[in-house]
């Protein structure tokens, strides 16, 4: 591990520990933090085998000490949700939109190093597919804060949720993490179109059907028959 990667380790604890002692609603700190359980030992794990660039990691961290702070006034009153909200004349605190927008803003570059590296992808693909699976994640997200709040302690629900009476936050998170996903994938672009030769040529064939291609579906199903 690179002293870079273990201050990345040491930033994302000592924020967590922090985070962990003393929340002001410990049951929705719990809520919070089941994905940081699993999530974090995930990374870590599979940076033993696949190895992300320390661009990807110092986003990631990033992200997640921004949730971990969420997690430890709520995302409804962390403190500097309130000066973005007098900033920005809005009628409730807003650091969930902020997470919201950052995850998609944070998170959509290391999903398409990702797939750029395990899938291949190409050209205009290499842009749109981290858009998709960004948007999808979210979506994910919105899912489980239902499940979660739907099926705990009112008290605790409402704080994990925390719409703030919003019926239209669900929507309004997705729409920001999509928004945050775009923006990193339109300055991605701007970079490779400056610094990468190839970039037109790639964007262009990432169009192109190959030679030789051929129907999926029942005619897949019935190449294999003929085989078997």
């Amino acid at each position: 591990m690179s002293k870079y990667k273990a201050f990345l380790i040491l930033a994302f604890l000592a924020a967590w520990i922090w985070a962990a002692i003393k929340p002001v609603y410990p049951d929705s700190w719990l809520l919070e933090n089941y994905l940081v359980f699993f999530f974090v030992p995930l990374i870590l794990i599979t940076g033993k085998y696949f190895k992300l660039s320390d661009l990807s990691y110092t986003l990631i961290t990033v992200f997640m000490i921004l949730h971990v702070v969420g997690s430890h006034y709520t995302y409804s009153e962390v403190p500097f949700g309130y000066t973005l909200q007098q900033w920005l004349g809005a009628s409730r605190n807003m650091y969930d939109r902020l997470v919201h927008f950052s995850f998609g803003l944070l998170l959509a570059y290391p999903i398409r190093e990702v797939f750029l590296r395990i899938a291949d992808v190409k050209g205009f693909w290499g842009f749109y597919l981290p858009l998709d699976v960004t948007l999808s994640f979210s979506a994910v997200y919105e899912i489980i804060e239902w499940l979660a709040a739907a099926n705990v302690d009112s008290t605790a629900g409402i704080a994990f949720l925390g719409a703030q009476g919003d019926v239209w936050d669900a929507q309004k998170d997705m729409t920001l993490a999509a928004s945050g996903a775009i923006l990193t994938m339109l300055i991605t672009a701007v970079v490779n179109w400056v610094y990468n030769p190839t970039f037109a040529r790639e964007f262009k064939e990432s169009f192109k059907i190959p030679a030789g291609d051929l129907p999926l579906g029942e005619e897949r199903l019935k190449r294999w028959l003929r085989i078997k």
